[in-house]
C-alpha cells in the first residue's frame, strides 16, 4: 500500500496482546430471475478437492487441442490450462494461457464457458488475432537486457541485475500482437522491498512496450488480535508452526535476513507468544483466516485453488516498514517496522497481500493502468472482507483501509472505500485520465463501487464507524449487503475478468456474475448496474 486435521488445532494464550497491522469480448448473460434474498446456488462454483481440481485441469489440457480448433485459433497457437471452475448447474469455466509458435502470448489469456448442453462462449483478453510476421528477433537479447536495466535505473532500483536471460514472447495485451523480449530485473526498491521488475521490449524497434513490478507491497504498524487459535503440528522436541489443516502452511523466522526461508518457528509446549514468536503468531493466524475465508465463503481451497499452501516469513530485514506478496516464492513476507518494534503482521496484511496471489492465479490483472487499479482494489475488497470474516472483537470489520496504521501520523486511515478522495490522492469516480496514475489511487473508483454495492449511498454507521458515500450522478443507492457484493466480485474475478480487463470490462464481468448468481431481473443485478453508473462507468 502507498501513502496521500492430522494434528489438533490448539488455542494459543498470549502473554501480551498480539501485534498486527494493515498492509496493505464477454459472454452472454444468463437469463432468469431470483428474489433479492435467495442466491441462485445452481450457478455458484462447487468446491473441489485438490485431487478433483488436478483431475479437472488434466482433463481440460487433454482436450485443449480440440478446444483451440473449435475456437478457430491458428495452427501455431496452443492453449495451456491455468484453472478450471465448475458450477453446480454443470457449466464449466476453463481459463487458458496461449502460446504462438511455442512462445508465451502475454495478454492472450481467455476463458471458455461451456454449459452442460455443450453451448460455448468465450471471454478474451484481446480480440486481436495472434500472428506475427516472424519469430526471429532483430533486436538481440543483450540489447533488451540493457534497456530493461535502464528502466530499473529510472525506478531507482538498488542492486539491479538481470541474472536470467530475456525470454522471447508475443506481446498482445494492447493493440497489434508484437514479437518482444521480456526481461526480469531483480534488486531492491527504495524502501528495501525486493524488486522483480518485468520489462517488455519490442524485439524489432527496441521500444519499451510495458513494465510492471511483480512484488506487491503493503505498509502498516500495529493492531492487537488478542487470544487466537493456531494450527500447529508436533515436531522435533515440541511443536512447529505447520498448519496441516490448511495445506501445511508454514511460518518462518527470517531473523533479519532478506532471502531464503530462515528457521521454522518452534515451541516446546505449544503455547505461543512473546518475543520473536509474536510476529510469527500474527502471520500464521492471518494466513489461516485468509485460507478459511476463501474456502468457506468462495469454495476456493488455497490461493491457487489446488489445496497447496503458501508460506509466511516474519522478521524480514532491518527496520523494514512493509510487507509483500511474491508470486515467485509463493509466499508472504513481513518486516518489523520502525525500530524493529512493530511487526507488520495482521489479518489485514494477509487478506490484502495474499489476495494478490489469488488475482495472479485467476484473472491475472496486469499491474498497471486501469487493470492495475482493479488489481489493487481487489486486494482492498477482499482484505476488508477477511477482516469482517475474522470477526475479531479487537479489530471489527470496517471499510477503512489501514485504519490501525496511523501512517499519516494523525490517526487517519490509508484509504477510504466510501469516499476514496478523502485520502488526498485516490479518485472517487472513473474518468479517461485515470490510466496513468498510481494503481493504489486508480483503485479508488472500484473500492467506491464495492462500498456502494454493499452498503449504499449517503450517511450510515457500520460497526461504530460513520461513512457518507456520494454518487457521481446524484443517485441514491440501496446496498445489497457485503456478503452478496463479495460473491459477485469474486465470481467476476475468477470467471469473467482477464489480464487486460479495465473498468468497462469489470462492469460487464460483475453484471455477468450477478446474473449467474441472482438472475438478470434481480435487485442484485440492477444494483450492480446502478453502482457502476454512480462511479461514472456506463
Amino acid at each position: 500500500m502507498r501513502r496521500p486435521e492430522n494434528s489438533p488445532r490448539r488455542t494459543t494464550v498470549r502473554a501480551a496482546a498480539l501485534v498486527a497491522s494493515a498492509a496493505m469480448v464477454v459472454v452472454g448473460i444468463q437469463s432468469g430471475s431470483a428474489s433479492a434474498g435467495n442466491e441462485r446456488s445452481s450457478a455458484s462454483a462447487v468446491t473441489m478437492s485438490a485431487g478433483q481440481h488436478a483431475a479437472a485441469v488434466k482433463d481440460a489440457q487433454a482436450s485443449a487441442p480440440a478446444t483451440a480448433d473449435a475456437l478457430g485459433l491458428g495452427g501455431k497457437e496452443k492453449l495451456v490450462v491455468r484453472d478450471v471452475i465448475k458450477d453446480a448447474n454443470g457449466t464449466v469455466h476453463t481459463r487458458y494461457e496461449r502460446t504462438y509458435a511455442g512462445l508465451p502470448v502475454l495478454g492472450g489469456d481467455l476463458v471458455v464457458h461451456e454449459k452442460k448442453d455443450g453451448a460455448r462462449s468465450t471471454t478474451k483478453a484481446t480480440k486481436a488475432r495472434i500472428a506475427v510476421a516472424s519469430t526471429t528477433a532483430e533486436l538481440p537479447a543483450a540489447s533488451a537486457k540493457k534497456s530493461a536495466l535502464k528502466a530499473a535505473e529510472a525506478e531507482k532500483t538498488g542492486k539491479a541485475e538481470a541474472g536470467k536471460e530475456p525470454r522471447k514472447v508475443i506481446w498482445a495485451a494492447d493493440g497489434k500482437p508484437t514479437l518482444a523480449w521480456e526481461t526480469v530485473v531483480t534488486g531492491l526498491q527504495h524502501d528495501g522491498t525486493p524488486s522483480e521488475l518485468h520489462v517488455v521490449t519490442d524485439a524489432k524497434s527496441g521500444a519499451k512496450l510495458y513494465q510492471f513490478e511483480a512484488i506487491r507491497t503493503g505498509t502498516g504498524t500495529g493492531d492487537y488480535n488478542g487470544t487466537v487459535t493456531l494450527g500447529t503440528s508436533p515436531g522435533g522436541s515440541g511443536y512447529t508452526m505447520t498448519d496441516s489443516g490448511r495445506g501445511g502452511h508454514k511460518t518462518y523466522d527470517l531473523n533479519g535476513g532478506t532471502s531464503g526461508t530462515g528457521t521454522l518457528f518452534t515451541d516446546a509446549d505449544d503455547v505461543w507468544g512473546g518475543g520473536r514468536q509474536s510476529a510469527g503468531v500474527d502471520a500464521h493466524y492471518g494466513a489461516a483466516e485468509t485460507w478459511d475465508y476463501y474456502k468457506n465463503v468462495h469454495g476456493r481451497t488455497g490461493i491457487r485453488g489446488d489445496g497447496a499452501a503458501a508460506y509466511s516469513r516474519a522478521h524480514y530485514g532491518n527496520a523494514y516498514v512493509n510487507a509483500f506478496w511474491s508470486d515467485s516464492c509463493f509466499c508472504m513476507t513481513y518486516g518489523d517496522g520502525e525500530g524493529n518494534s512493530n511487526p507488520l503482521t495482521s489479518i489485514d496484511v494477509a487478506g490484502h497481500e495474499m489476495t494478490h496471489g489469488v488475482t495472479s492465479n485467476t484473472a491475472g490483472l496486469n499491474y498497471s493502468g486501469e487493470s492495475g487499479g482493479l488489481n489493487e482494489a481487489t486486494s482492498d475488497i477482499f482484505g476488508t472482507s477477511v477482516e469482517f470474516y475474522a470477526n475479531n472483537s479487537a479489530d471489527p470489520g470496517d471499510y477503512l483501509i489501514g485504519e490501525k496504521i496511523d501512517i499519516n501520523g494523525d490517526g487517519t486511515p490509508l484509504r477510504y472505500m466510501d469516499k476514496p478522495s478523502k485520502d488526498g490522492a485516490s479518485w472517487d469516480y472513473w474518468s479517461t485520465g485515470m490510466n496513468g496514475i498510481d494503481v493504489h489511487y486508480s483503485s479508488g473508483p472500484a473500492n467506491h463501487f464495492f462500498f456502494l454495492l454493499s452498503e449504499g449511498s449517503g450517511a450510515r454507521t457500520v460497526n461504530g464507524v460513520s461513512y457518507n458515500s456520494p454518487t457521481y450522478d446524484g443517485s441514491t443507492i440501496t446496498g445489497i449487503g457485503r456478503g452478496k457484493a463479495e460473491k459477485i466480485w469474486f465470481r467476476a474475478l475468477s470467471t469473467y475478468m482477464t489480464s487486460t480487463t479495465k473498468y468497462a470490462g469489470a462492469r460487464t464481468a460483475t453484471l455477468n456474475a450477478a446474473a449467474d448468481l441472482y438472475g438478470s431481473s434481480s435487485t442484485e443485478y440492477q444494483t450492480v448496474n446502478a453502482a457502476w453508473k454512480a462511479i461514472n462507468v456506463n
